[in-house]
């Protein structure tokens, strides 16, 4: 797609893109159902970074709905993306998505030889499927965690201890996940300035409303509601990412 032509973004694009700068590769997947949310995060603070190019990767470049109602436009099919990315992000995506065979074949073959991936909400059980979590140390959305002992993790996280690194994979749960695991990725691969400024310029300084947005801290019938609506999603996303890990395995 061809760049918006308005001075103050040609001004933002040539500061987050110097001349000179090496192009660092971020590929994002999303497809239908995707969960805007818990890629914000990603294409904001790494997208502040030199020689960043995001893409936004899907099958085709026809349109998918974010959920709710957020229709995005993929930059980058699976069959134009770069050979290597420096960073593979996955948010947050619908079952039927999360366990499409052709999904979990890109996603292994682009998380072995990324530099960094990061794992969102849901989005972790992806790399799951696909055999990346084996033996790593792992964190995810509430609902996602039972499933990670199944998928080959060789120790889960519990919510609400923030970001989980384990060499290259960064883990998270979701929303404000998808900044503190990028700011993270932003310091290992530009250095803690680059995060720190970064920090700076989103002016990121969450404040909990109410207290409660990890499960651990909110009325147990709050939590048992929430698990009642993700409580089908959750069925397919377990049978899905366990027979496709399982398959890998064999």
């Amino acid at each position: 797609m061809k760049p918006t032509n308005l001075p103050s973004l040609n001004h933002l694009r040539a500061i987050a893109a110097p001349d000179g700068a090496k192009p660092f590769h971020v590929g994002i997947l999303i497809g239908p159902g995707f969960v805007p949310m818990d890629m914000v995060g990603v294409q904001t603070v790494l997208g502040l970074m030199p020689g960043v190019e995001i893409h936004l990767l899907w099958k085709t470049d026809e349109l998918v709905e974010g959920f709710p109602n957020w229709w995005t436009k993929p930059t980058t099919t699976f069959a134009d993306c770069p050979e290597t990315l420096d960073v593979l992000a996955i948010p947050m995506l619908a079952p039927e998505v999360q366990n499409d065979p052709e999904v979990i074949s890109f996603v292994a073959k682009k998380a072995r030889t990324a530099r960094f991936n990061i794992g969102i909400c849901n989005g972790v059980l992806v790399f799951g499927a696909a055999g990346i979590l084996k033996d790593r140390r792992v964190t995810a959305s509430h609902n996602a965690l039972p499933i990670l002992d199944q998928l080959g993790v060789r120790e889960v996280i519990p919510a609400g201890n923030g970001v989980t690194v384990d060499g290259n994979l960064y883990t998270a749960g979701p929303g404000v996940g998808s900044f503190e695991a990028s700011f993270l990725v932003v310091e290992a691969a530009f250095g803690r300035a680059a995060a720190q400024l970064a920090e700076v310029i989103v002016e990121y300084d969450p404040h909990p409303i109410y207290g409660v947005g990890v499960p651990a801290k909110a009325d147990p019938a709050l939590v048992s509601q929430f698990e009642a609506m993700m409580e089908p999603l959750v069925v397919d996303y377990r049978k899905g990412a366990i027979d496709s890990y399982t398959a890998s395995a064999d």
